[in-house]
């Protein structure tokens, strides 16, 4: 026999190189820590830190409160909030390591006050910081500054190449400047109601409707469209009014910008679900609103 079961044959020599370049591609990768498993742990340990929401003690919101964007929820969903849905390629580390514009959204299930899930509600009108923002009045949502890097929650008209991923509606996603594109309003959500809440001071942890200035379309969340995320299956996000029989708006379209429990206990919202989902009870503890 010419060869025997201990010969080798064939390109062993270079397959041999080969694996040895890899290994060595692969230390070095670990000792940089460009390994994707270390992207996203550090992905995670930045984006879930938490964060102090506002303490409102005349339970108003105001230009420069960080808060926490909630929907009520469904039949068959629980409440979930408004969160950065960055991955491991929304990474970058110039000029400092945070998130790339643009950026996706999704509505997560963990109602934590982290950077994924805090926005500062920002002035687009020179309203000063700290005066009291009023329903109807523009103003603009922002992601936290650092890791977040301060990118603000965007849409605009759907068309053929811009539209949601899933169902095809309105997207909203995070980019950088603050156009007119940003611009956000704030309604009552009852629609008889409406007009006498007009200019009135908006209070916090109670059921509004937030609409985009340009399309005048109401932020949603989407019961039936699911979407698989780093942090596990969330609910997709978009720019879309869903109106009942009575033409009044779905839950959907019903969000509660939360605040942090002045007692330091967390939400206010998980604190006391009652008292601050209930618009009647929040106006009859402020007869000024």
């Amino acid at each position: 026999m010419t060869y025997r079961t201990n010969v080798r044959i064939g390109n062993w020599n270079e397959d041999l190189h080969l694996q040895e370049d890899a290994k060595k591609e692969y230390l070095e990768k670990k000792e940089r820590g460009e390994l994707a498993a270390q992207r996203v742990d550090f992905l995670k340990q930045n984006i879930l830190r938490p964060v102090n929401l506002t303490v409102t003690n005349d339970g108003r919101l105001h230009f420069g409160d960080v808060v926490m964007l909630v929907n009520t929820g469904g039949e068959n969903r629980k409440c979930s909030a408004v969160s950065i849905n960055a991955d491991i390629n929304s990474l970058t580390k110039i000029p400092s390591p945070g998130i790339q514009a643009p950026c996706g959204i999704s509505a997560g299930r963990g109602i934590q006050a982290c950077t994924r899930t805090a926005f500062v509600i920002t002035s687009v009108d020179g309203s000063p910081e700290g005066s009291t923002l009023n329903f109807e009045q523009s103003f603009a949502l922002k992601t936290t500054s650092g890791f977040a890097r301060g990118l603000f929650l965007t849409s605009d008209l759907q068309s053929f190449q811009k539209c949601a991923k899933k169902s095809r509606l309105q997207e909203v996603n995070l980019d950088e400047g603050g156009s007119f594109l940003s611009w956000w309003k704030i309604v009552h959500f009852d629609p008889q109601e409406r007009l006498e809440y007009e200019g009135q001071p908006v209070p916090a942890n109670v059921k509004v409707l937030i609409i985009h200035c340009k399309t005048n379309q109401a932020l949603a969340v989407l019961d039936d469209q699911v979407l698989w995320t780093t942090y596990g299956n969330e609910y997709e996000v978009t720019a879309h009014t869903f109106l009942d029989c009575h033409k009044a708006e779905q839950k959907s379209n019903h969000w509660i910008l939360c605040t942090s429990d002045p007692a330091g206990n967390g939400l206010l919202l998980l604190n006391y679900p009652q008292s601050t989902a209930n618009n009647d009870e929040v106006t009859q503890a402020n007869p000024n609103i």
